[in-house]
């Protein structure tokens, strides 16, 4: 379906011009070199172990001779639903437990439990695998786990997470009984395309938090001895799958994310999708101190419950 423009009042969009403000003065991300990802990485988990975590149990999980870790948040209560989470982070940095944050926003809004999949990155592992790693989550998750059997499933991945997500569930159509226990898909910004889509073929210096002018080379580096018609190909690129018999999609992009024409093509593509565009809104906007952010998660979680309760 087409894309709609998401209804952001006058002082929520002129609090986030304000922020992009801010954000024109960090440096962009990049991933064309591997020593810039390990030190980002190793940062992060110095912060994550000076900062108190909550709850929360890490196991190692998988079907047939597969594993791969997960991170499991839980409600007080008997869960209604289970979210199975993708991190975000350009499959070159970012863990399960960076999620926290929103995944317990998710556990005590739609009283679901959250499943967050740790998967290998892109620094040491080919893309290939980190789509593995997930599909095996998601195959564990909806065969050979007893605790959360017979309870509705929604996917949520954000960035590289939307892509990893979209891909997985395209993969699960070759197991059609677990797909149909997966009631959803949030997707925030993701990356359908690994040739690079018009939006990120046409992104400039002024790109906020995403190094524009090296998106297509990045892309490229991820998939090193590919040609772009073997990019293209589905599940890899998203993009040119076959969305029939999929769960619906709730999807978001910013008007100013190199990543727009990813998500926007693609709901075209999803029969069941719902995608909004954030006007004046950049890479990454959920994770922005600002309303028009806590408005798409409060719509997003809304959204979850909906499914959960309400499956079609």
């Amino acid at each position: 379906m087409a894309h709609q423009p998401w209804p952001a009042s006058a002082p929520e969009l002129a609090e986030m011009r304000r922020f992009n403000q801010k954000l024109a003065w960090l440096p962009r991300f990049k991933i064309r070199n591997r020593v810039t990802p390990r030190l980002i990485q190793a940062l992060l988990r110095v912060s994550q172990k000076v900062r108190k975590a909550p709850l929360a149990e890490t196991r190692l999980v998988g079907v047939g001779g597969a594993r791969v870790p997960v991170r499991i948040l839980r409600p007080s209560g008997k869960p209604k639903g289970v979210v199975l989470d993708i991190h975000g982070g350009g499959w070159v940095i970012g863990n399960a437990q960076m999620d926290d944050d929103l995944n317990l926003g998710m556990v005590q809004a739609c009283d679901v439990a959250v499943v967050s999949v740790d998967y290998r990155l892109a620094v040491d592992t080919p893309v290939e695998g980190l789509m593995d790693d997930c599909l095996v989550a998601a195959r564990w998750l909806l065969s050979d786990c007893p605790e959360f059997a017979g309870l509705p499933v929604i996917v949520v991945g954000e960035s590289a997470g939307g892509h990893l997500a979209a891909a997985m569930l395209l993969a699960l159509k070759a197991w059609p009984a677990l797909l149909k226990r997966v009631t959803g898909a949030v997707l925030y910004y993701g990356v359908y395309d690994l040739t690079g889509t018009p939006s990120v073929r046409a992104a400039g210096p002024d790109t906020l938090l995403l190094d524009g002018p090296g998106m297509v080379e990045a892309l490229r580096l991820l998939t090193p001895g590919l040609s772009d018609e073997q990019r293209r190909q589905a599940p890899l690129s998203p993009l040119y799958g076959d969305f029939t018999g999929l769960p619906p999609a709730l999807m978001f992009v910013g008007e100013l994310d190199p990543l727009k024409d990813d998500t926007l093509l693609l709901a075209e593509r999803w029969p069941l999708s719902q995608a909004h565009l954030l006007a004046d809104s950049a890479h990454g906007f959920i994770h922005f101190p600002v309303g028009m952010a806590a408005s798409v998660l409060a719509f997003s979680r809304q959204w979850i419950t909906q499914r959960v309760f309400k499956p079609v």
